[in-house]
């Protein structure tokens, strides 16, 4: 009983060993070490932890990719592989890989935009009723075609307008026949047969079906790639006003917009800017993809904001910090302006996702102008320590001061820069 009584004792205090392990500040430190680090040439350099003295830390690569600055603190040198080596009485205890990057810098938006999108095909965004000698019909929920639906082919032939429907509508309801439609469901396509009815009011055969080819909306630029002139803007999806679904587009462009008023937010209710802009302005870009980090395509050519007009490096995501930065937007006419804000919470994320940020807006002046984040402000550039760190996508229903950002690496993968040359994403 007595050996058995001594066994626990020793187990529970192992036990209690093993728990506060964690909690000894030397096992802490060592624990915080990464890894991995990413990290861009002629930009950076990092810090690791100090075990004490008997421990030295040293860079080795093949390349000259990376060297000391001190004992703890080392600066990237060109593009390649390393690693950090932790020793202790010269045997190793810890090896952090680092990954140095191509150096790329971007020039920061915030210049307010108009954006007008043209669809693949033609989008249902409703149906109607036909009244006909035999009463009330509706053609197309008759075919089966549902709202959201895009309509890319009538008998074989591409659509890419409204204007080109109606020839083929009226051309089979003079003789009596079918459309035969090629329909795209999500990621389906469909085949369905759709027959005109005869509208006794207008005397005009009709397809029962509210259709659209094109939508319009105002942003803000978030960035543009110097050499490549590619950008990126609004940090997340175009939707259809309608369905609510993202709008696959043909083709689109972009203007500049100017903004006339600001309707404030208050909570419950989103603010928003009130802009103006003409579709038929010179356009300054061009819309090649809209995705759910914004709309991405090739400036014709470089813009001005008047404020950070100088290309800057960027931050991945594991580099930003909680504490101050700014945005970068447009309150009044096309003036870009930087505001303070704070970036509440930030996740290093592994793979892309919309909402890697909180910010909160804080400075006084965006405040009394606007309440804070507010529609239109989507894209606004987010620069902390002199980079790029992402944008603002979305606004807190319920507390407008706040609101959701994307980090700016996401973004350029969408815009098409690759910024990792292949090799594999910050751990």
């Amino acid at each position: 009983m007595k050996f058995n009584g001594f066994r626990n004792g020793i187990g529970i205090m192992l036990l209690v060993a093993i728990l506060l392990i964690p909690l000894y500040s030397p096992v802490q430190t060592f624990l915080s070490i990464p890894n991995k680090i990413t990290m861009f040439s002629k930009q950076d350099s990092f810090q690791l932890p100090a075990l004490g003295d008997n421990v030295t830390v040293s860079a080795n690569s093949e390349e000259k990719v990376i060297e000391a600055i001190d004992t703890s603190e080392f600066k990237a040198i060109d593009a390649g592989s390393g690693n950090v080596i932790y020793e202790l009485a010269g045997l190793p205890v810890k090896k952090v890989n680092v990954d140095v990057l191509d150096d790329l810098k971007i020039i920061p938006g915030g210049q307010s935009i108009g954006v007008n999108l043209h669809t693949l095909g033609v989008l249902v965004v409703g149906h109607h009723q036909i009244e006909t000698a035999n009463g009330k019909v509706s053609p197309g929920e008759e075919a089966d075609i549902q709202v959201g639906d895009i309509i890319l082919e009538i008998n074989g032939k591409k659509i890419k307008e409204m204007k080109e429907v109606a020839p083929y509508v009226k051309s089979a309801g003079d003789n009596g026949a079918e459309l035969n439609l090629t329909v795209k469901r999500g990621d389906e396509k469909l085949k369905t047969k759709l027959k005109p009815y005869l509208d006794e009011k207008e005397d005009k055969y009709r397809i029962g079906l509210y259709i659209r080819d094109s939508a319009a909306g105002i942003g803000t630029m978030t960035f543009y790639e110097p050499k490549s002139k590619k950008y990126g803007a609004l940090g997340h999806v175009i939707s259809d006003m309608d369905t609510r679904k993202p709008i696959e587009i043909h083709n689109g462009t972009i203007v500049r917009s100017s903004i006339k008023s600001i309707e404030k937010g208050n909570n419950g209710t989103p603010g928003e800017k009130q802009a103006e802009f003409s579709a038929n302005e010179k356009k300054i870009g061009n819309i090649t993809k809209n995705t759910p980090f914004g709309v991405f395509g090739k400036l014709d050519k470089g813009i001005s904001n008047g404020q950070m007009d100088q290309a800057m490096p960027i931050a991945l995501s594991y580099q930003v910090k909680e504490g101050p930065a700014q945005i970068l937007t447009v309150v009044k006419g096309e003036k870009v302006e930087a505001f303070d804000v704070e970036i509440v919470s930030s996740v290093p994320q592994k793979f892309p996702a919309t909402k890697g940020m909180i910010v909160k807006v804080t400075d006084p002046e965006l405040l009394k102008e606007t309440g804070g984040i507010v529609q239109g402000m989507s894209g606004s550039p987010i620069i902390q320590d002199g980079k790029v760190i992402g944008a603002v996508t979305h606004v807190f229903v319920n507390d407008p001061t706040s609101g959701y950002g994307v980090h700016i690496e996401w973004m350029l993968n969408e815009a098409g820069i690759d910024i990792y040359g292949n090799k594999e994403k910050a751990s």
